[in-house]
Parts: C-alpha cells; structure tokens; sequence
C-alpha cells in the first residue's frame, strides 16, 4: 500500500513546487525564446556584422574560427592590386600578358589563352566582377613578378590589418590545404578595401563586356541588385567552404560590413547577408558629424613657404549608437595654436574630439592638408625685409 502511495506523494510535491514558485516547471521553449528574444541566428558556420567607421562588432557567430573561404579569398587580390595603382607600382592602362601559369587555373575564369593581353583595368574587372581565377594569378604576377612573392605579400598584408586567423596559398581561393580565414578577419580586411574609391569603382560594377562584347561578364554579388545601398563584396563557393560573402552596405551615413562563411545551400549567403544587414539597420543609428576628408580648422605656420595648413579630418566622424540613444552628441576640435615648418602631409596635428555627458567616445586624428617646407634663409630673409618696408 505505501508503495503505491509514492508516485502520489511525489506528484502532489512536485506540483506544489511548481505553484510555489510561480511556474517554475513553465515551457523551456518559451524561456529560450524569451533569453534570445534580441538575438540573430543565422546557418552560417561563422558570421560577422560591423561598423567599420568604429570598428565595433554589432553581431557575430564564431567570429575567430579558421574556415576556407573560396572566392572572397579575392579581396585582397584586389586591395594589392589597387593599392599597387595606387603606389605608382602599376598603371591602369598597363597591358597585362597571360602566363601559361595564369592560363592554367580552372574554376571561374575568363578563359584566357598563353599570350593574351589586356590592361590591367581589365583585369582587375574581369577579378571582381566574374571572379576569374586566371585574371588573379595575371595580376599576382604583373604586381610582385610571381604568383608565390604576390601570396607571401598577401600574408604580409594580412598581418598588418591585424588579422589572426588567416593563411593565403594563393590568391584566387581554389582549395589548398592551410589556405583559411575567419569572418572577422575578412571584416578587416574589407574594412580596409572600402578605403580605396578603385576598389569600391570596380566591385561596384554589376555587368561588363569584355573583348568587345563577346563575352559578358555578370558581377557575382547579386546583393548588388537585391539589397538597397550594397555597393561593393565578393562571394565564393567551392565544395570545401560552401557558400561565402563579404559585403558593405550604407544607408543614411551608416555603413555596415557583413561577413557570412560555409552557408549550405545556393542563394543562402545573399538571404544570411541580408539578414545581418536587417539586423544592424534596424538596431543601429549613425550619428553623422564631419566626413572624412573635410578641412575643420586652419593653423598658422611658423617659417613656412606658405602660411597656413588646413587640417583634414583622417576618418569619417561618426558614432554608431543604438536607435533611440542619438542625442547628446557633441563634437570639439583640439588642435595647437600654430605649429612650425616643416610638415609634412597627413602629418597629425591634432584631434576631433566627439563627447556625451563630458565623456570621450570618439577620437579621430586630423592630420595635415599639404607638404610645407620650412622657409629658406633668403626665403625668410625677404620675408623680414618686407615686413619691415610695410
């Protein structure tokens, strides 16, 4: 009798428990809902979503994690190349020669044959728009002269961006063992890419007709046509990393970076993309004060061939704040009250200081507008003697 009494007995408890305390046996579904009720989950093996003006991480899924990235392993192609326009190390209209090296590369391509030429605008198109694997090893080797010293420049590069979890083996993202990435790595790199107006020009592009029209080339990242103010990104795909991306987006002066590695199926790393982007726009504010680039304040300079320096702006100034927390925002200059010959330019000078409730939140360096050379003697002789006869 006493056995067939305990099953009672410990119902009755565990029901007087629960009353006790308020429901505490309620659904752990609805408890896990409630816990993540502001959270985003996406398929991808590892996601980043950034504001690249702060730097500040708004979401991410495994962000440190080594993983393949096939084709967006092509950002960096990109950024060397344009940085080697840049530099003066190349020319727009430079003719680019095919390699048998280049020629061999399999994937996507343009199909260039062993002694084929075009610039090197081209080029660069043909990398960011078709993600051409032969045009990548073209341009690898038009810029450090070897397929291997343009990877050992890309690990280089890498490193100086800050990045911990990458490893370049090649520069078009075909698989190879010990060539990896993380998401938050590509987020730094692409943060750096979107620096370049030649880099944000090319992946902008959405078609192109190469060879006179005889072979079309349709941009990868269809989130270029999908999603309102995307403007620059490079997918990838391979069997190894699945589908990848790396995109920006701006709207109303907020720009965001997502980054998405080994979605599952086709399309799926445009619909993981766009909700990174969903999420951030809808959470985040821009609150805009200067733009990057702007003279703020002119200095006086003391022996300089020239008088005055103005000071730039070194960055966007703007903070990314959660929507609703936009006010009290202000922003100061701090800068000497004149500074001697020579300077030198994008010398720092000074700093633009953005405050809330007296407290820092932001400092953005201003740096100088133009080379001044220090006044020679007969240069500040003449100066004096003018001076004088006034």
């Amino acid at each position: 009798m006493f056995r067939k009494m305990i099953p009672k007995v410990v119902f009755i408890a565990i029901f007087s428990l629960a009353l006790i305390s308020g429901q505490a046996f309620a659904d752990p579904v609805a408890q896990k809902d409630t816990a993540k009720k502001d959270l985003l989950e996406t398929t991808a093996e590892s996601a980043v979503l950034i504001a690249p003006d702060s730097g500040e991480v708004l979401f991410s899924k495994n962000p440190d994690q080594p993983l393949p990235m096939a084709s967006v392993t092509k950002i960096m192609t990109l950024l060397l190349a344009v940085e080697a326009v840049e530099q003066g190390k190349a020319r727009l209209e430079d003719k680019v020669v095919t390699s048998e090296n280049a020629w061999g590369m399999g994937g996507s391509q343009i199909y260039l044959e062993p002694g084929e030429e075009f610039s090197f605008k081209e080029m660069l198109i043909s990398v960011a728009v078709g993600s051409a694997n032969d045009a990548s090893v073209a341009l690898a080797e038009q810029v450090e002269g070897s397929e291997e010293a343009f990877v050992q420049k890309m690990n280089e590069r890498a490193k100086q961006l800050g990045c911990t979890a990458t490893n370049f083996v090649n520069p078009t993202g075909l698989p190879a063992q010990g060539h990896h990435t993380s998401a938050l790595d590509l987020a730094r790199i692409m943060t750096e890419c979107i620096k370049h107006p030649l880099f944000m020009q090319i992946s902008g592009i959405y078609e192109y007709d190469l060879r006179g029209g005889d072979f079309k080339l349709w941009n990868t990242n269809k989130l270029l046509k999908w999603y309102n103010g995307v403007d620059a990104g490079k997918t990838g795909w391979t069997n190894e990393a699945k589908y990848c991306l790396a995109s920006t987006c701006e709207r109303d002066k907020l720009r965001l970076i997502a980054v998405v590695l080994g979605t599952p199926e086709p399309k799926s790393h445009f619909r993981e993309s766009i909700k990174l982007f969903n999420y951030g726009f809808a959470r985040y504010k821009s609150v805009y004060i200067e733009d990057s680039g702007k003279v703020v304040k002119v200095l006086p300079v003391e022996k300089g061939v020239q008088e005055k320096v103005g000071l730039l702006t070194s960055a966007k100034v703007s903070v990314i704040v959660k929507k609703g927390e936009e006010k009290g925002y202000q922003g100061r200059v701090e800068t000497p009250e004149r500074i001697a010959a020579p300077v030198k330019k994008g010398q720092k000078i000074g700093d633009y200081i953005v405050t809330r409730d007296n407290r820092e939140v932001l400092r953005v360096p201003l740096v100088a507008e133009n080379n001044i050379p220090k006044r020679s003697f007969v240069q500040q002789l003449n100066k004096t003697l003018r001076g004088v006869m006034q």
